[in-house]
C-alpha cells in the first residue's frame, strides 16, 4: 500500500505549530512593550547557535545519554538485515544501527535527516519480541526518520529556548539595570506571571505536537510492514513489561522518554496531558483504523 499522507494528522501538526509560534510572538510583544530599551540581537544569535548545535549533534548527544553504541553488521547481522529490508520498503537510506544495554524493552531513532540517522533498540526488546513485532517497532522508528521528526521538535524547542533566554535577560535587566526600581519590580512581576502561563501552555502544545508525531510514526510502521497487528502486539508487550519494572530501573532513562517508542514512566491524567506519547489505547485504536484502510474496508 502506498504511503499516503494523513492530511487530518498533518493539519493538526501544522495547527499546533502555528499556535506555538503565535503564543511566543504574543509573549515577545509583551516583553518588548514592557522593556523597549533592551536589545535582543545577542540573545537571538546565541539561541541560534545553541539550536544549530542541538540540530547537528543531537544523535551523538542521545547516544551518549542513553549509553547506546553503534554496532556493525558482523556483530548483529540479523538486525542489520531487518533494518535494510525495511529501508527498501520505506525508500530510505540505511541508517546507522545502535544497541542500548537496558532491561527496559524499547527503541528510538535520532539524527537530523534521513542521511544522518541512527536507529537504536535495547537488547531486552530483541529478546521480548518476535521477528514480526521487532520489524514493526523498527519500522515505527524509520517512520520518524522519514517524517523528519527531529527537525520538527528541534524547531519547536528552539522557539521555546529563545523566548526563555530573552525572558531571563529582561528580568535581570529590570532588577539590576535601571533607576526606577519600583517600576522595574512591577514589570518583573508581570513578566514572571506571563512567563509561567506561556511555559505551561507551550509545554502542552509541544507535547501535543510530539503525540501527533507518534500517531504518524505508528501509521508509517503499519504502511511499511503492511502488518499493523504486529505493532499492536509489540506495543502491548513493551507496555506490559515496562509496567512491572521497578521505578529505580526506569528513572535513569527518564530523560530519553521523548525518543522511546513507549515512555518508561507511570500513568496519570496530568501525565497524559504532558506526555510526549499518546495513551496506548488511542494508539491501538488508530492502528486498527489503518488496518481497515489496508484491507480496504
Amino acid at each position: 500500500m502506498e504511503w499516503k499522507r494523513d492530511w487530518g494528522l498533518t493539519a493538526r501538526v501544522w495547527f499546533t505549530g502555528l499556535l506555538l509560534v503565535l503564543l511566543y510572538l504574543v509573549f515577545m510583544t509583551i516583553l518588548l512593550v514592557l522593556f523597549p530599551s533592551i536589545s535582543t540581537i545577542f540573545l537571538v544569535l546565541l539561541a541560534v547557535g545553541m539550536g544549530l548545535v542541538q540540530y547537528f549533534f543531537s544523535d551523538r548527544m542521545v547516544l551518549w545519554s542513553t549509553g547506546s553504541r553503534i554496532v556493525e553488521e558482523d556483530e548483529y547481522p540479523e538486525l542489520h538485515r531487518m533494518v535494510e529490508k525495511l529501508c527498501k520498503e520505506a525508500d530510505l537510506p540505511k541508517p546507522k544501527v545502535a544497541i542500548m544495554q537496558s532491561p527496559i524493552p524499547n527503541a528510538f531513532a535520532t539524527g537530523r535527516n534521513p542521511n544522518h540517522a541512527v536507529i537504536a533498540c535495547t537488547d531486552s526488546i530483541m529478546r521480548l519480541l518476535n521477528r514480526d513485532e521487532l520489524e514493526a517497532v523498527l519500522a515505527h522508528e524509520l517512520a520518524h526518520v522519514k517524517n523528519r521528526d527531529i527537525l520538527t521538535m528541534t524547531l519547536a524547542s528552539f522557539i521555546a529556548m529563545i523566548s526563555s533566554m530573552i525572558m531571563q535577560s529582561f528580568i535581570f535587566s529590570a532588577l539590576f539595570g535601571g533607576n526606577n526600581r519600583e517600576g522595574n519590580i512591577l514589570g518583573v512581576i508581570v513578566v514572571w506571571v506571563v512567563s509561567i502561563i506561556v511555559y505551561f501552555v507551550s509545554t502542552l502544545l509541544i507535547m501535543a505536537l510530539s503525540r501527533y508525531r507518534e500517531f504518524a510514526a505508528d501509521r508509517g510502521s503499519a504502511l511499511i510492514t503492511r502488518n499493523p497487528r504486529a505493532l499492536i502486539s509489540a506495543l502491548n508487550k513493551i507496555s506490559g513489561r515496562i509496567d512491572v519494572l521497578p521505578d529505580q530501573v526506569k528513572e535513569p532513562v527518564a530523560n530519553a522518554n521523548t525518543f522511546f517508542i513507549i515512555p518508561a514512566s507511570t500513568k496519570s491524567l496530568l501525565r497524559e496531558l504532558t506526555s510526549t506519547h499518546p495513551p496506548l489505547e488511542k494508539r491501538i485504536a488508530n492502528l486498527e483504523k489503518v488496518e481497515a484502510e489496508i484491507r480496504g474496508y
